[in-house]
């Protein structure tokens, strides 16, 4: 840890200053245990494959919903084992507390971030969307009123507000999406920090498995049992199925407030 070589006292906000891109936490009251799924139901039931196993972590508890009127400075960007993005360590000057949020693109330690009505339109700060001038780059979007930011949270992801109106507003999400929200939501101001972790390939099968991932094997690879793809002399398979014989080709359900679909789709 860098040392502040200063005549002034040290304060405890300059030392927290000086932890930079630490991997040990700086809240350790922030953090809670995982209890492993691998991908099982309650009834112990596999509801999503390929998944178990994995290196222990603790969850970083991350505050999704910032409607208070609040003011505090960024203390340290750590790196988060539970996703692809950084997260910064907010010090709260009114209640005197750190918090967990997600770093954004060019927020740098001492930087101060405000959340509430009264926040600025600036990099880091968490205001409703009435507020946010249109063609801003937006991430941690909630979808409802008072709900917990849901939308355009991993790592270089954001959407962009293309229209508003008094009780509405449009966003575009990076994959090309539309759809309206309200405009009593709140949205963080800045793209979601670590946008070039997809460039960074697994460099052994052991990597992807202290990441809970399992191995995914082939249709065609399997038995006629197994699989709608299986059996057979060639590599023939047909039309694209699922594990249980449906369809692959239909797309995902769509809600009421999409305007438009993904045009890869």
């Amino acid at each position: 840890m860098k040392k502040i070589t200063s005549n002034e006292p040290i304060k405890m906000l300059q030392q927290h200053l000086a932890k930079i891109h630490e991997k040990r936490p700086l809240l350790k009251k922030g953090l809670t245990g995982i209890q492993k799924s691998t991908g099982r139901n309650n009834s112990g039931k596999i509801t999503i494959r390929h998944k178990g196993g994995g290196h222990k972590k603790r969850y970083r508890t991350i505050n999704f919903l910032r409607t208070q009127n609040s003011e505090g400075i960024v203390c340290t960007i750590e790196y988060d084992p539970c996703r692809n993005a950084n997260i910064a360590s907010i010090y709260d000057f009114e209640e005197g507390k750190f918090y967990y949020i997600l770093a954004p693109e060019k927020l740098s330690i001492g930087d101060v971030v405000k959340s509430g009505r009264k926040a600025e339109p600036k990099i880091g700060h968490s205001l409703p969307i009435s507020k946010i001038p249109v063609g801003s780059y937006i991430h941690n979007i909630a979808p409802k009123k008072e709900k917990k930011a849901q939308i355009s949270r991993a790592a270089g992801t954001f959407s962009r507000l293309t229209e508003k109106t008094l009780n509405y507003a449009k966003i575009e999400l990076s994959s090309g999406k539309q759809r309206f929200l309200s405009a009593k939501c709140l949205a963080t101001i800045g793209i979601v920090s670590n946008e070039l972790s997809f460039l960074f390939p697994l460099k052994k099968a052991g990597q992807a498995r202290w990441l809970n991932k399992r191995p995914s094997v082939r249709g065609v690879a399997m038995n006629p049992v197994d699989h709608p793809h299986g059996g057979g002399e060639g590599k023939k398979s047909g039309k694209g199925k699922t594990l249980w014989g449906k369809s692959t080709k239909n797309g995902k359900i769509r809600k009421k407030f999409l305007v438009k679909k993904n045009p890869n789709d």
